[in-house]
C-alpha cells in the first residue's frame, strides 16, 4: 500500500465516509474538466492514489486532502467535514493562536482550526470576509449539512438565495442550511471576521 495513506481502524464503520468523499473528488475532478493524470500532477500525488480514492478503497491522509482541495478548488467544507463516528472516543485536538491552515480564496481568507483530526463532524474556522459585492461571487456557496457563523468583528450581509439580505455586525449569529445558496460580503471599513462552524 502507498506510504500515502493509512488503514482505516474504523473499517466498515466509516464505508458510507469513504464513498461520499471519493464522490466529492470525482465531481470536482469532473467540474474541471481535469483527467485522473491532470489532477494528479496538479496535486502532487500518483496516479493510483488518485484512483484508491474515487473508487473508495481507502481514506486518504490529511497531506494528501490539502493537496486535493488547493488543486481542485474546493471549498473547505466539501472536503474537509467527515463523519466523527469512529471507535475510539476521549480525542482532543489544539491550535495555538494564529496557527491554523491558511486557505485563500478570491472572496474569503480562511484560518481552519483543529486540522489534526481529518474524521470529524464539525469544521470550525476563522474567516476574513474579503468580498465587498456579490457580483465578487461567481455562484451561490452551497455545500451538504448546516453551519453556525458568529461574528467576531466588523460588520457584514448575509446573502442567501432564499431570504433578504441580512445585515450583520460584531456579537451577531446564524444557523443556516449551508445546501442553500449562501454568501457574505463586508460593509465596514474593516474586513469583518467571523468564526464559521460547519457541520455534516
Amino acid at each position: 500500500m502507498d506510504d500515502e495513506f493509512r488503514h482505516d481502524a474504523s473499517g466498515i464503520e466509516d464505508a458510507e465516509d469513504v464513498a461520499a468523499l471519493g464522490r466529492s473528488i470525482r465531481e470536482a475532478r469532473r467540474a474541471k474538466g481535469w483527467t485522473l493524470e491532470e489532477t494528479c500532477r496538479a496535486a502532487g500525488i500518483g496516479r493510483s492514489t488518485l484512483s484508491k480514492i474515487e473508487n473508495n478503497q481507502t481514506r486518504p491522509s490529511f497531506d494528501i486532502v490539502r493537496r486535493l482541495t488547493q488543486a481542485l478548488d474546493m471549498n473547505p467544507p466539501q472536503l474537509f467535514v467527515q463523519s466523527g463516528q469512529t471507535g475510539i472516543s476521549g480525542r482532543r485536538d489544539f491550535t495555538p493562536s494564529g496557527q491554523g491552515e491558511r486557505r485563500e480564496t478570491s472572496t474569503y481568507s480562511h484560518e481552519l482550526l483543529c486540522t489534526e483530526l481529518s474524521s470529524k463532524r464539525m469544521l470550525p474556522y476563522i474567516a476574513t470576509i474579503k468580498a465587498r459585492d456579490v457580483s465578487e461571487f461567481e455562484t451561490w456557496i452551497r455545500h451538504s449539512g448546516e453551519e453556525f457563523m458568529y461574528v467576531i468583528s466588523g460588520e457584514l450581509t448575509f446573502l442567501s438565495e432564499h431570504y433578504r439580505p441580512l445585515a450583520m455586525k460584531a456579537g451577531d449569529s446564524i444557523y443556516y442550511d449551508s445546501a442553500m445558496g449562501h454568501g457574505c460580503v463586508s460593509t465596514s471599513d474593516e474586513d469583518a471576521q467571523v468564526l464559521w462552524v460547519s457541520m455534516e
